[in-house]
Order: structure tokens, then sequence, then C-alpha cells
């Protein structure tokens, strides 16, 4: 079959949807992204609800918060390289299914081991769909994808912990009527995911190869260890941020303002994750690393604001610390993300992605339980805040002295094109061979 030079080597999902469909189907698997990060932020203005209802301390909070790390990185290292061999739809609507079953579990939750069971169903469900959801908008196109998957962690997040906090100071059955919402959410786009086109063909081996995926392993091709290996800290340290906001985030928000109002619970969340999705935007056409080396000044100048404020008792302060280490957060997630995704084959997308989401969520849940234990066993809210915020600090040093230390890889396309001209060059120069000769001459 004759294959144009258009669309040679490019997959059927790019060329066989029209431009228009293509970014209908990102904007619809970028919802997909949002409505997961709002599902997992929307226990956070809850929290002290549930503490008020049940009785349990600042740990048992960061332990909820946490499980759902957990389990988002059981799902991970299982399920993350699924989508690769069976394609990406069948894991994507199994995702949104146990979501739906997540929220029917919050919403008749009664006590703790409840609230923990459904984290843990969450965690589950989107630690198996994030990675095929991320390759599925990479399949339709390279970079309009690689934006939405850091445009859309930070628009879920903050609206979230905005629309959950407002739903609990101002609506009735706080405690479920968020969730119904949000079951309503995933059944639609459950039935989006039925009719839309697979952008990724089943692989060679059958169910087989998909067996063999869920293995648990972390692999890393070659040509994108050096990279991983530099957006890792960048990835952690501004998860871990976005950790300490969604767990002791209300408590600390509250001591500052004098305030017990709900509504403000998910606010600093909400400011945090708000600011880095502009971010996102306004880092989009900047170099992945020059974008790296803004927002890890940025992330150090929020935080030592944030310190400052804390130190001092100032909620502005604080609130405007947040603020500014939201744009190191969303950039610095962001220029992560497109040090590598520029590098990784188009068999391997999903794979990648999980790794990155596994580094993300283990600086998203382990720092937030130690907090969690530092504030009720050792030295309290305010002290551990400042050790958490330098920590992240520190972090940040770490990646920076990776950039500083590195140089910038090449992506594997270009790598290829780039020997095969060397290869040309240095065998033109050691035999030139006639224009008109289609085959070596016989020495016979």
């Amino acid at each position: 079959m004759a294959i144009s030079k258009d669309t040679a080597g490019v997959p059927a999902s790019r060329t066989a949807v029209s431009p228009r469909r293509r970014l209908g189907l990102l904007l619809f698997l970028g919802s997909i992204i949002v409505s997961f990060l709002a599902a997992s932020s929307a226990p956070t203005p809850l929290y002290a609800v549930y503490a008020a209802h049940w009785g349990f301390s600042p740990l048992a909070t960061t332990v909820v918060f946490g499980v759902y790390a957990v389990a988002v990185l059981a799902a991970l290292l299982t399920f993350g390289r699924l989508s690769d061999h069976i394609g990406r739809r069948p894991v994507l609507l199994a995702g949104l299914v146990l979501q739906a079953v997540a929220m029917v579990v919050f919403a008749r939750a009664g006590d703790l081991g409840t609230l923990l069971a459904a984290r843990v169903v969450q965690g589950i469900a989107a630690g198996s769909s994030l990675g095929a959801i991320g390759a599925a908008m990479l399949d339709l196109d390279r970079r309009r994808g690689a934006l939405a998957n850091s445009f859309a962690p930070g628009l879920g997040s903050g609206a979230g912990a905005l629309l959950s906090g407002l739903a609990v100071q101002f609506l009735p059955a706080p405690t479920h009527l968020i969730y119904l919402a949000l079951l309503g959410v995933f059944g639609i786009q459950a039935v989006g995911v039925l009719v839309m086109r697979e952008t990724a063909p089943r692989r060679a081996g059958g169910w087989r190869s998909a067996a063999a995926s869920l293995v648990p392993e972390v692999r890393l091709p070659r040509e994108t260890r050096s990279e991983i290996f530099i957006a890792a800290p960048v990835l952690f340290a501004v998860w871990a941020l976005a950790g300490f906001y969604g767990s002791l985030g209300p408590a600390l928000t509250a001591t500052l303002l004098h305030s017990s109002a709900i509504v403000y619970g998910g606010l600093s969340l909400f400011v945090l994750a708000g600011v880095a999705a502009l971010a996102v935007l306004a880092f989009n056409r900047v170099d992945a690393r020059r974008a790296l080396f803004m927002s890890i000044g940025a992330l150090v100048a929020g935080v030592a604001v944030t310190l400052a404020a804390t130190a001092t008792d100032s909620a502005a302060g604080f609130f405007i610390g947040t603020a500014i280490a939201g744009v190191g957060f969303g950039g610095g997630f962001q220029g992560g993300l497109r040090l590598v995704l520029p590098l990784v084959r188009d068999q391997e997308r999903a794979g990648v992605l999980s790794v990155l989401y596994i580094v993300s969520y283990l600086g998203l849940g382990m720092p937030a339980v130690i907090a969690g234990i530092l504030v009720t066993q050792v030295n309290g809210l305010l002290a551990t805040a400042q050790e958490y915020g330098v920590a992240v600090v520190v972090l940040a040093g770490l990646a920076l002295a990776g950039l500083l230390l590195s140089r910038p890889a090449t992506a594997p396309a270009l790598a290829v094109g780039q020997e095969a001209v060397r290869q040309a060059a240095a065998s033109q120069a050691a035999e030139p061979v006639p224009a008109r000769c289609t085959m070596p001459a016989s020495r016979g």
C-alpha cells in the first residue's frame, strides 16, 4: 500500500481524524484528567467535617491523603503500560467505572475505614488511567497533548478544592452532594469513551503480551534516562508542595486566617493549583530547560515568602507566597514533562508517562504522611510547615544542580537522522560513488 510523504510514520490517529475532531478529542480527554484530579482534591475541604464527626487527628488526615497516593503508585506500576498493549479506550473505561464506584463509597462513608476504602478505589482508578489518558492525547497531537497533560492536573486540583469548599459552605448534604455530582460527570465521560475512536492499536502478541505488561516494572528508555533524572527532583518537589497544601493546607489556612469557615479549607490548594494552571499556559512557548530554571526560581521564592508569612502570622503573605510557588509548581511540572516527552517513542508513551506520575505521586503522598507524624507527635503545625518548606527548597536545589551539570538530549527521530547524515558524509569522504552506480561492482 502506498504511503504518502505527508503521512509516512504518522500514527493513524493523527491522519484519519480531522483537525477539528482531533481538538475536540483532546479537550474531552483533558476533561477526564480534570475530573479525576477534581475528585482527588474534593475531600480536602471536607477533612475538617469528617474530623469533627468522627474525631480523628491531623495524622489520620494525612494517612487518608497518603493512602490515595500509595494506591495510585500501585496502579501505575501494575497497569501503567497496559494501554500500550490493548489500546487506550478499555483502560479509560475501566478507570471511569472505578471512579464511579469510589464516588458511591464516598457518598455512603460513615467512618474512617470507609473513607480509606474510597480513597484506595479512587487511587487505583487514577493510577490505572492517567498514563493512558496522557498517552492518548500525545497520540493525537504531540505538542498540544504535552500542553494538556501539564495544564489539566492543576485545573482539576484547584477546581475540585474550590467547588467542594463552596458546596460544603453553602449547599445541603455537603458530604454527599459533591460526590454525586462527580458521579454524574464520570457517567457522561464513560459514554464519551465508548463512542470515541481508538488512538493506539493493539500491539502484536494479544492478551499474552498485555498480561506480561502487568508485572510491575519501571523501564526507562535509554534516550530518556538523563532527562528523567533531571526532571525527577523537580516533579517530586512540586508535587510534595501540592501534597502539603492538599493534606494540611486547610488547618494551616484556618490558623493564619483565625477562622473555622469550611470554605477556606480548599482556598490555599485552589490558589496554588489555579496559578499553576495559568503558569503552564505562560510557559508553553518557552524552552523546557529554560522553563525549569525559571520555575525552580519561582518555587524557591514562593516557599521563602510562605515561610516568612507563617513565621509572622501573615495570611496575606501566605497567599502571596502560595501564588508565587504556584508559578513554580505549574512551570516545573510542565517543564519536566516537556523535557522528557519529546524523546519518547510512540510505543513507549504510556509507560514513560507512568514513570513520571510515579515520581509525582511519591512526592504527593510520602512527605505529607511524614508531615502528619511531625504535626501530631513532634513539633506542631507551624514548625512542620517551616521544615517542609526547607525540604522543598533543598529538592529544588538538587534539580537546579542537575540542570546545570547536564547537556540537552536529542529526540530519537532527530538522532537517527543526524546519525544517518554523519554516516553518509563519512562514506562519501572515504569512497566517492559514481552518480549512476546502482550496485557495487564485482571484485571477483
